[in-house]
């Protein structure tokens, strides 16, 4: 996949393997794998969860759903309480723009949704930048303080108003949320695009920006030498085992878009297995912001990990210092306490995000519960969001947790 700094003819070294966790014999430690088993095994009501997966499937019926599927998995410590597939991974056709409806494929050429269907995952792709940065602040090969001049100089824009990591990891660096790189006729303008750009507002405000993790892409592919897929590939979901978790293409995925103009940026049809952002297609599918497609069940053993303090059976992604740091208000690249997709689960350090194209996932550490909410909410077309489902979802979890 080409990296946001292959026109400068950079190739690839190795890193060092991650050291592992040892007890003091030599011997490794193991971090408890998921299993399915009962809520109450959980710690988890059931009446509660019944309600959840009741609410999940009523949000894939009607004429205007608000997904045509969904993929749900809840659960607390080791335990999946929850994995429940409704509805369909591909419902439509085409969209048709005098009816404002979507074409729907006759029955029989419809594609339900299953709990292995994976999902175009738009901005919770950022979510594995951050960890693989703070992968590299944990090494000491990045300083979380550090100036993105120091180590990406030729990005004028961001060195002449001294952006941090930090900074780019908080949505605090001032940079506007996007730019039209997928109207650049090239590679080389579109990095020229990205190399200029500087802060439209004021550096240490919060505004929630692609070109934040666009640039943090490019300093871990400098520092690296390795592109993102890769990055993400070997120090996250290979060691995870999350083996449906990897960069586009990506076939059997839910379809999203029947992206158009006037109503997306660029003009290319129903899409499924091919990344729906459009600014990630216009950079080859691999980007910092988005990009990745994984399955709900990947994405729980991803929370479980953060929730263990970094490890999942004898793995090691981070040491828990270091997922402290990821998740400690305002959160690295995570949202902490949000309410408007948190539900009640936001106020006592919840952590998570969302996705455009219907994507969320929520860990919560004070109760040790995760929950994975994936849909196709732009299939046929995007529209206004709407996360109260998610909010509603995840205080079903919130009112399930028993004491212990």
């Amino acid at each position: 996949m080409p990296s946001l700094d292959h026109i400068c003819g950079r190739g690839s070294r190795g890193f060092p393997p991650r050291k592992r966790n040892r007890e003091p014999g030599g011997g490794e430690l193991s971090a408890p794998r998921l299993r399915v088993d009962t809520p109450e095994r959980a710690g988890l009501d059931a009446g509660e969860l019944h309600h959840l997966v009741r609410e999940v499937h009523d949000l894939t019926t009607g004429d205007h759903p608000w997904a045509p599927g969904v993929v749900v998995v809840a659960g607390r410590g080791p335990v999946i309480a929850v994995e429940e597939a409704a509805g369909w991974a591909v419902r439509y056709v085409s969209y048709d723009p005098e009816t404002e409806q979507g074409v729907e494929l006759a029955p029989e050429a419809r594609v339900p949704m299953t709990v292995d269907t994976p999902f175009d995952l738009a901005s919770l792709t950022k979510l594995f930048t951050s960890v693989a940065a703070v992968q590299q602040i944990e090494r000491g090969t990045l300083g979380i303080d550090a100036r993105v001049g120091a180590y990406l100089p030729e990005y004028r824009g961001a060195a002449a108003h001294g952006i941090t990591v930090r900074q780019l990891l908080t949505h605090t660096s001032g940079l506007r949320p996007e730019l039209p790189l997928y109207d650049c006729p090239d590679d080389a303008a579109r990095l020229a695009l990205l190399r200029a750009e500087e802060p439209t507002g004021e550096p240490g405000t919060y505004l929630y920006s692609d070109l934040n993790m666009l640039l943090l892409q490019a300093v871990l592919e400098r520092i690296t030498g390795r592109t993102l897929d890769v990055l993400v590939h070997e120090g996250i979901s290979r060691p995870l085992g999350m083996t449906a978790t990897d960069f586009g293409p990506c076939r059997g995925a839910a379809a999203t878009e029947d992206q158009r103009w006037p109503w997306a940026k660029a003009d290319r049809g129903m899409l499924r297995g091919v990344v729906h952002d459009e600014n990630a297609w216009a950079l080859g599918g691999v980007a910092g912001h988005a990009g990745l497609f994984s399955t709900g069940r990947d994405l729980a053993v991803f929370c479980r990990a953060l929730l263990a303090g970094g490890a999942y059976g004898p793995a090691r992604i981070l040491g828990p210092d270091f997922v402290e740091l990821l998740l400690t208000p305002p959160g690295l690249g995570f949202a902490v306490d949000q309410p408007w997709f948190m539900g009640e689960l936001s106020g006592r350090g919840a952590a998570g995000h969302t996705g455009f194209t219907g994507t969320s996932l929520i860990l919560d550490p004070a109760t040790d519960i995760f929950l994975v909410l994936l849909a196709n909410t732009v299939h046929p077309r995007r529209r206004p969001p709407d996360s109260g489902p998610r909010a509603r979802a995840a205080t079903r979890m919130a009112r399930a947790v028993r004491e212990t």
